[in-house]
């Protein structure tokens, strides 16, 4: 193990270790979250010590965090308590590995993670937003006290330490066939139409892959393509508590191609959508970030048969549509031009690291 986190409580009497931060979901089941806190018991008195684990969706800064208004919504928690100890989990290498770093008095915890519940997902602050972003994270979190849940009790902060951690999904080993779309679309003063054929040569993409798209025009009308315009849009789907529904283009790129009357078009456009190029746009959706770490545009959210859409908090969506500007001909001129948009859906996730 090359690195262990670990997160010391103000009064010096808590240290939370865990061997990793990022907890792969493989659809069928999500890894098993393993850690130790140390203690030093000399100041406790009667009071006891609690692990959580907590999924939540943040809405608001903790600044805003005032008369009685919670900008913080659990979606998801569990607690367990380890001194008195009354919690003794089946030890993994993990726990062997934290345990000889950390020393005596170290008391081993799990927490199994539901695999219906959301990954990690932010949305990226304004240039002039402070505070914590708002999205779905999960944060480990131990702390002194009288009750394991006592809505009246107040903790102190300097009695509490906490790591957020990053519920992750990774592409499937198997990429299917990609999808295919073609539309044959007629307009005003023109007796034959145009017809486009868009396609992809498979149904996933890496984030930071170039996406090759293959597009063939019969132009069988008396107009012509003047240009393409290509855009992937990222669709944010907040279902948690709204139905707040967006798209953000995360990728334009236009390309001056030109397709006469009567000409055909065959040819394969090559687009990288990246969050370097999107770095100011408000309220896109990235996948989770562990303090000011690099991250990239947010996973497609791949939904299990059966699920509640509510309890995943955010869904991402992509999809590249492709516009071809058509000039108007004859006497009538721009009052007959129009555009032809096809639309291809898009999954954009990580590889699998090899082992």
């Amino acid at each position: 193990m090359a690195k262990v986190f670990k997160k010391t409580s103000g009064n010096g009497g808590l240290t939370l270790y865990l061997g990793k931060r990022d907890y792969v979901d493989h659809v069928s089941d999500v890894e098993r979250v393993d850690g130790i806190v140390k203690l030093d018991t000399s100041n406790f008195g009667d009071r006891k010590v609690f692990v959580q684990l907590a999924c939540a969706f943040r809405y608001g800064s903790d600044d805003l965090d005032v008369m009685g208004l919670c900008f913080r919504k659990d979606i998801w928690i569990n607690r367990v308590q380890i001194y008195p100890e009354s919690h003794k989990p089946t030890l993994s290498e993990m726990h062997d590995t934290l345990m000889k770093k950390a020393g005596d008095n170290s008391y081993p915890f799990s927490f199994e993670i539901p695999n219906n519940l959301p990954c990690s997902v932010c949305l990226q602050p304004g240039p002039d937003d402070k505070g914590k972003a708002c999205g779905v994270d999960f944060e480990v979190k131990t702390y002194l006290a009288n009750d394991k849940c006592n809505p009246d009790e107040k903790i102190d902060k300097k009695d509490t330490a906490r790591l957020i951690i990053r519920k992750i999904q990774y592409a499937p080993s198997q990429v299917g066939a990609g999808p295919k779309v073609d539309l044959c679309k007629s307009f005003m003063m023109s007796d034959k139409p145009v017809h486009v054929e868009a396609s992809l040569e498979k149904d996933l993409y890496f984030h930071g892959e170039a996406i090759p798209i293959k597009i063939k025009i019969k132009n069988d009308s008396n107009k012509t393509v003047k240009k393409f315009k290509i855009n992937v849009d990222q669709t944010t789907d907040i279902v948690l508590y709204s139905a707040d529904k967006y798209t953000k283009p995360v990728l334009v790129k236009e390309f001056e191609e030109t397709v006469e009357p009567s000409g055909t078009y065959e040819n394969t456009l090559s687009i990288t959508p990246v969050l370097s190029e999107n770095k100011e746009k408000r309220g896109l959706a990235l996948d989770g970030r562990l303090k000011d770490e690099d991250t990239n545009l947010a996973s497609t959210t791949i939904l299990r048969p059966g699920i509640e859409k509510d309890v995943l908090g955010i869904l991402v969506s992509y999809k590249i549509k492709i516009n071809l500007m058509v000039a108007g001909g004859g006497l009538l001129g721009s009052l007959t031009s129009s555009d032809v948009t096809v639309e291809i859906p898009l999954m954009l996730m990580h590889p699998k690291p090899e082992e």
